[in-house]
């Protein structure tokens, strides 16, 4: 199914250029101070750690060419994990539909690194791409926001390693999950980015190994099932800061419960996290854990409510896109991810609803610890969007049915079943991260289909979250949210009643572009302000006027747009630069605290 299989051969000229605009070179801080020797050094799984770790991000070799054969010349350097066409990769460069692009570099072992098997990890490669290592091909992977990874045991030196990666990616011309890249951006559609844009990374472990976690916390202490690679004895240590709590002995494979006398509970303003080590034969990893529980229970007046612990809590939310202008879906270090979010948190706010994208591992373990809540989008994809099906819920009643797939550009037999296999991937992936509260299958019609049936599948893999089946718009009436996006009229509590939890899960979306701090010279916002002031009062009247009448009424979660301004899209509470705080901290604070649950 993937262009590669019809590759015109090694002679093949190098591909036409197809260069960035020039409007994308706008630093963050953080770009600004980039090591590019040493990019994102930082271990990329925290919540399976290991000592042996080999990071090979930083300056590789690449290529554009109209073959998937391995270049005889490379165009020069690039700096992974950031996308060619980022600005941080120094390279600004489109990778067009039918083109590859190669990777190349080579690496060393440390001394005492290898054990049994080596096995090399790459956060996320956008979209397939083959893996060849000292001539001998070790793997492909296609879907582009995925970690995976391959045992090269077999082809690794000691020395002298010799990497090599090619790339393809459709981008929006293909059917396979994107989210919000476009080759033609504009509006609320994101410049498309291809490649390699999370960690690449090495470990050794022993033949029989741990492979994975699955964590089930509750109000008195954990559920753990330790997966190995054979069958094999396991135990458990759970720590409360220096001290050992409480360990657990058992088989691989089967379910180990840990109680913890008196819990110290994990929630935003109290991010408590207790630390786990699992052992496995010779194999050993940390982890952690918090615990808590998510629910939804009605109130006095039988009206739907989240529940945190046990207690009413609302998720004052903010939509979260992950695109930076310099590093576009990658960050340029940890400390970019943790301002986002501690800023946020600042704020008032206490969820982050990560908009059709996944990050990767370290920026959830940074909510986890910070004490952020998180709706996690599935990443849409799908034939283009019928902009007349999507758009018209925005402005009218009228509502279409999801297993029309025409109507949602879903025919493509293979596509559907390769993203139920990512979505399923996606709740394995982030599972057992405290903050992730809410699962979000669809958003918008972007490539909805069967919206009930997935809520019930993503249900089935994980019963202790709610799911909001289809965010805004082309409502199933499936899932545990009446989920809806309101722009362009005042938002009112519906007059119908609905038994499920009712979400402004997208709202607001003011703008104010402040050109010096901007990417692109056009505006995109729901409602436009000339200054800081104006913004200000704005957010202030919105909440005061629409938003909190609403909560006694019904209304227990709120997504504003947006954490940043996003190229065109200039409605952020931050610049896109991350340099300007559009409204001060303390006056959005002042307002979001007042979002509750009485």
């Amino acid at each position: 199914r993937h262009p590669a299989h019809r590759d015109p051969g090694a002679g093949a000229a190098p591909s036409r250029a197809v260069m960035m605009p020039q409007q994308q070179a706008l630093l963050t801080p953080w770009g600004e101070q980039l090591d590019r020797e040493r990019p994102l050094p930082e271990y990329p799984r925290p919540q399976l750690q290991r000592a042996s770790y080999l990071n090979l991000n930083g300056v590789w070799q690449h290529a554009f060419r109209i073959s998937a054969r391995r270049p005889e010349q490379w165009d020069g350097p690039i700096v992974v994990p950031f996308s060619p066409e980022a600005v941080l990769s120094g390279v600004g460069r489109q990778l067009q539909p039918g083109e590859y692009l190669h990777y190349q570099r080579t690496f060393d072992l440390p001394t005492g690194f290898r054990a049994d098997r080596v096995l090399l990890h790459f956060g996320a490669v956008d979209q397939w791409c083959r893996i060849t290592l000292n001539g001998s091909v070790v793997g492909e992977h296609d879907g582009g926001f995925l970690p995976f990874s391959v045992d090269v045991t077999d082809s690794c030196s000691d020395t002298d390693n010799d990497l090599h990666v090619v790339v393809q990616d459709p981008s929006d011309t293909g059917p396979g999950a994107r989210g919000k890249q476009k080759l033609q951006p504009g509006g609320i559609w994101y410049t498309a980015q291809s490649g390699i844009w999370q960690t690449v990374w090495l470990e050794s472990v022993p033949e029989l190994h741990i492979t994975g976690l699955t964590l089930e916390p509750d109000l008195t202490g954990v559920t753990i099932t330790v997966r190995t690679t054979h069958t094999t004895p396991v135990t458990i240590g759970m720590r409360d800061g220096d001290g050992t709590l409480a360990t657990a002995t058992g088989t691989s494979g089967q379910p180990l419960r840990i109680d913890v006398p008196e819990p110290h509970l994990w929630a935003p303003d109290d991010p408590h996290l207790y630390d786990l080590t699992v052992r496995a034969g010779a194999d050993e990893v940390a982890s952690y854990v918090g615990l808590r529980t998510f629910g939804i229970a009605p109130d006095a007046g039988g009206r739907a409510r989240l529940l945190l612990n046990g207690q009413p809590y609302f998720h004052a939310g903010v939509l979260d896109q992950g695109y930076w202008s310099d590093g576009l879906l990658t960050a340029a270090s940890d400390e970019a991810l943790i301002f986002d979010i501690q800023t946020m948190k600042d704020m008032g706010f206490t969820m982050l609803r990560k908009h059709i994208k996944v990050e990767p591992l370290r920026w959830y373990h940074h909510c986890d610890r910070i004490g952020m809540l998180v709706w996690q989008d599935m990443v849409n994809g799908g034939g283009p969007y019928r902009r007349r099906v999507v758009e018209l819920p925005a402005v009218s009643p009228v509502r279409f049915d999801d297993r029309h797939r025409r109507l949602f550009s879903r025919e493509d037999d293979h596509a559907r079943a390769q993203w139920l296999s990512e979505t399923r991937e996606t709740v394995e992936l982030l599972r057992n991260s405290p903050c992730v509260a809410a699962w979000v299958p669809f958003n918008e019609g972007w490539g909805q289909f069967d919206a009930n049936e997935v809520a019930e599948t993503v249900r089935l893999l994980d019963p202790s979250r709610p799911v909001d089946h289809a965010s805004g718009w082309h409502d199933q009436g499936g899932g545990d949210f009446h989920s809806l996006h309101v722009y362009f009229r005042p938002f009112r509590v519906p007059r119908k009643p609905d038994p499920r939890v009712l979400a402004l899960s997208e709202y607001g979306g003011y703008s104010l572009h402040l050109s010096e701090h901007s990417a692109s010279p056009t505006e995109f916002g729901y409602r436009r302000y000339s200054s800081v002031a104006d913004l200000a009062a704005a957010f202030r009247r919105l909440h005061a006027d629409q938003i909190i009448p609403a909560i006694p009424k019904g209304l227990s979660a709120t997504v504003y747009t947006q954490v940043s301004d996003v190229e065109d899209e200039t409605n952020g509470l931050l610049t896109f630069d991350r340099r300007v705080v559009k409204i001060p901290v303390d006056e959005v604070r002042q307002v979001i605290q007042r979002l509750r649950v009485d």
